[in-house]
């Protein structure tokens, strides 16, 4: 088997070489299709059942109840048009009660993964398969969740099978290439709801449960399909084209707010419907709010699924809340085309689906809701997430290689999402937004209800747009790592007479050097603004491009080389503008600039350029007079990002830190106080001087408010902001800070209470309890996994290093073993609990880790690798603080 993944491997790496748009389709004759016992598939054994599979439709039928285990029969139709040697069924962790092949009854040769079929049992031409089996219901996410309510008792049920787990419910053929119909029927108790692709054409009561059928759904792709089940509230809306639903648990239904969901939903297919050119795929549009998710949402075809966690609120829902909803929405809905209509053909594909999702998400946000800053939101946040991962050892392309399903998420992250979308907005410059928008349907209308693969979607728009794309396929989605772009210049008499772009790339690993379009802006700084006086359009390339229109112009005192974001490149300003940005930021009028300045501060403490005292001083002058709702959250996510690094250097810099961490507390109280009038703003600061509380005189005031003893004019402490500050008070161990947690437990014994009570409990700064945690995480099997994450992400805060290195070697000597709970597992695991402590000596302790923990999963040496870079980089930044 090793000697395979070596061979898997280097057929990867000249995968990249060659650039093939395709993918790793191409495998060695003497690869064997025998599989390894597990769950997953390898993408070359994947071809080979999907080379003689045709016309799939699965009967299904599945008998739910309250209890912690479901029934079912799955009848595999199919059309067998080739000869095997080996052919399976997935199926996991199932008891199998029977099991019949074209009406002949045999005993299954089943692993606990998949059933090994004979292929002398099987027809040339029609086949079906039946099997009967029982299961446990999935407390991770996958599968069939099941969750019981805190509150009432309640059961609820729902699926998510991205990217291979329908085989956790199902006999299924789970690779997305093979595309096939659903007919469902579900026996249910009668208080349940049921909720899939297609709506329910009958249901007939039966006893003390109701049977629910409905008919055949479109060809959709296993990981698309989707059940849910339970006694959901329900929200109704048919005023528009397609009838839509909401769904959300009993007990929460008082936090969700209909009206907004149906408003975005009808927004975005209104939109969408126009851009697209082609009809929404289904019948009807359900959105289903579900506990315990693993992501934020999931695209199942006409059967959406969200996450509580981010979409419920007990007050009313902030502006910045607002948006992420409505993003969100627009995000699964461009899915539905682009995913679920059109499907990618192998896992190496699914970035396009979500760069996709992303890139229509934001526009969609931007042109049909109030969000009209959209993009703004999208270069603050998820962009310089994208910038930050593509900066790092551990970079990759978009398109990479993805050798079976167990590897699938491995590089699903902001380079996917962010990176991805970014680049399709590159893009579409290039190419006109006319163009591109033609080129996308011509691609949908081709391949509707089939796989397609980025060479369909990239020969779509070249046709379209009559342009060779070779090259800029090669350079942006075949080569990793991220450019920085600087402007140079010289000025004579006041006037440039020489400019020119120049490009670096980031990482000298990853040289590539690309072409783009930018808009490049000169500025000049007024008593009371920084004006635009001229800007030119650039395609720059190469190491230095020449911009001969800039010439005989003022000399700028600003220059911006990337204006209005249409490029994905870091920018490094040059040191006049850089001072220009630092002196007059309040005095820069447009928004999405005086973001990018505001980036372009923070970016040169990041690489060490500047100490992170001038950031700091800059942010404590000019956050408060920040009148945008964006920049705002962005300038403090920056100083939070700050305080993490400071808190990281303790005892170094101690006092400075102290000196730091009071201010930000002072200035965001103030804040928060005047801002009474505007609640969006108000609850803004008020979170970031929770957050950056951490002595004695804030934490007392905030003990206070919590108490009732003290107020704040238009300020109503809710259920979140209850926990929150209940959560701080016990992260610094303040006073009776546990005893009113246990109280707080007392009145809140919702779902999401628990939840908080764990990390407000986890948080407190005590070795012992530290180490209790640490074993539930690492050996407790019996609390779900959305709990178990809680604990992970508040065990150790930046402040707590010395707790944090007091396990760290115990937590690393076990990731060999932890890593045989998975991915779903490991990927929180490694994000959370590797150990930070911005020291040489942690250092060393990663590096003998890689060195000698060899066998480790790709996820986790890579979790590994970033967290040694970020180790460098907080000693980078170490060695400049002033003070």
């Amino acid at each position: 088997m090793k000697l395979l993944q070596s061979l898997l491997v280097s057929l990867a790496g000249l995968c990249l070489v060659s650039g093939s748009i395709s993918g790793c389709s191409s495998t060695p004759s003497s690869q064997a299709t025998q599989r390894d016992n597990s769950p997953y598939i390898s993408q070359y054994q994947a071809n080979a059942r999907a080379s003689v599979i045709t016309n799939v439709d699965y009967q299904l039928s599945f008998y739910l109840s309250q209890q912690s285990l479901f029934r079912a029969k799955s009848v595999v139709n199919f059309d067998l048009t080739g000869k095997t040697d080996h052919f399976t069924l997935d199926l996991n962790q199932a008891n199998i009660h029977s099991m019949l092949i074209n009406g002949s009854k045999i005993y299954p040769n089943y692993n606990g993964s998949y059933i090994t079929i004979n292929p002398a049992l099987l027809n040339s031409g029609r086949n079906t398969i039946e099997v009967e089996f029982s299961r446990q219901h999935s407390t991770n996410g996958e599968g069939l969740h099941r969750f019981v309510d805190p509150v009432d008792g309640q059961v609820y049920l729902y699926s998510h099978f991205e990217p291979a787990a329908a085989q956790q419910m199902f006999a299924v053929f789970d690779q997305p290439d093979i595309k096939a119909t659903y007919q469902l029927n579900v026996y249910a108790p009668k208080d349940w709801q049921v909720i899939s692709a297609m709506r329910e054409s009958q249901i007939t009561p039966m006893g003390d449960e109701n049977l629910w059928v409905f008919p055949q759904s479109p060809k959709l792709s296993p990981y698309n399909f989707s059940l849910h089940a339970g006694p959901y509230h329900v929200w109704e809306d048919n005023s528009g084209p397609y009838p839509m639903r909401l769904f959300s648990r009993q007990s929460v239904s008082q936090q969700v707010t209909p009206e907004d969901w149906f408003t975005y939903t009808k927004q975005g297919l209104v939109f969408f419907e126009r851009y697209f050119g082609v009809p929404y795929p289904f019948a009807k549009y359900d959105q289903v709010l579900v506990p315990d998710f693993l992501y934020g949402a999931m695209e199942n075809a006409a059967a959406i699924t969200y996450s509580e966690d981010r979409f419920l609120f007990d007050a009313a829902m902030t502006a910045s809340q607002k948006e992420r909803l409505a993003g969100v929405i627009m995000h699964e809905m461009a899915h539905q085309w682009f995913g679920n209509l059109v499907t990618m053909k192998w896992w190496n594909g699914l970035w396009l689906n979500e760069s996709f999702a992303a890139f229509m998400g934001t526009e969609a946000t931007a042109k049909a809701t109030e969000f009209t800053h959209a993009w703004r939101t999208f270069y603050a946040s998820g962009k310089q997430r994208a910038y930050e991962l593509d900066s790092l050892v551990t970079t990759h392309p978009i398109e990479v290689p993805v050798a079976t399903t167990q590897n699938a998420f491995d590089n699903i992250d902001a380079i996917t999402y962010q990176k991805g979308a970014s680049t399709l907005r590159q893009l579409q410059h290039l190419l006109g937004a006319e163009t591109f928008r033609q080129g996308v349907k011509n691609y949908l209308t081709q391949y509707r209800y089939q796989n397609a693969q980025l060479e369909d979607f990239i020969n779509s728009l070249a046709q379209t747009s009559q342009r060779d794309l070779k090259q800029w396929t090669q350079e942006w989605l075949y080569q990793a790592g991220v450019n920085s772009i600087q402007a140079q210049y010289q000025c004579d008499n006041d006037r440039i007479t020489e400019f020119a772009i120049i490009q670096h790339a980031v990482n000298e690993d990853y040289p590539t050097l690309r072409e783009q379009k930018v808009k490049v802006g000169l500025f000049y700084q007024r008593p009371y603004s920084v004006e635009k006086q001229k800007s030119a359009i650039v395609t720059y390339k190469g190491a230095k491009t020449e911009v001969s229109e800039l010439v005989g112009a003022n000399c700028p005192d600003l220059v911006y080389p990337n204006l209005d974001d249409w490029g994905f490149v870091k920018v490094d300003l040059d040191q006049r503008s850089m001072d220009t940005a630092k002196q007059a930021l309040n005095k820069v009028h447009d928004p999405l600039l005086r973001s990018m300045l505001w980036q372009s501060i923070w970016d040169s403490v990041v690489q060490g350029k500047a100490p992170i005292n001038d950031f700091i001083n800059v942010a404590l002058i000019n956050a408060p007079l920040e009148q945008d709702y964006t920049i705002l959250g962005q300038v403090i996510g920056n100083l939070h990002r700050a305080q993490k690094v400071l808190n990281l250097m303790q005892p170094n810099h101690k006092e400075y830190s102290e000196k730091v961490s009071r201010a930000l507390s002072q200035m965001s109280l103030r804040m928060a106080m005047e801002q009474h009038q505007n609640s969006d703003f108000q609850r803004r600061w008020f979170d970031a001087y929770v957050s950056f509380s951490s002595q004695a005189d804030a934490l007392f005031h905030l003990q206070q408010l919590l108490i009732g003893k003290s107020t704040i004019k238009g300020l109503t402490l809710d259920q979140d902001l209850r926990w929150n500050i209940i959560k701080q008070l016990n992260r610094h161990d303040y006073a009776n800070a546990y005893e009113l947690l246990q109280d707080e437990k007392l009145g809140d014994s919702s779902d999401a209470g628990e939840k908080s009570a764990i990390a407000a409990e986890v948080i407190r700064p005590q070795a012992q309890l530290k180490r209790q945690w640490l074993n539930t995480i690492e050996f407790d099997q019996s609390i779900p996994f959305s709990k178990l994450r809680v604990a992970m992400n508040n065990l150790y805060p930046s402040e707590q290093t010395l707790l944090n290195l007091a396990t760290a070697e115990q937590r690393l000597s076990r990731l060999s073993e932890l890593d045989n709970k998975g991915p779903v597992f490991m990927r929180a695991y490694t994000k959370a609990l590797l150990p930070q402590a911005c020291s040489q000596d942690n250092i060393d302790l990663l590096d003998e880790v890689l060195n000698r923990q060899t066998g480790l999963s790709k996820l986790t040496r890579r979790a590994l690798l970033e967290t040694r870079q970020h180790e460098y980089r907080c000693l980078k930044i170490k060695a400049k603080v002033e003070g």
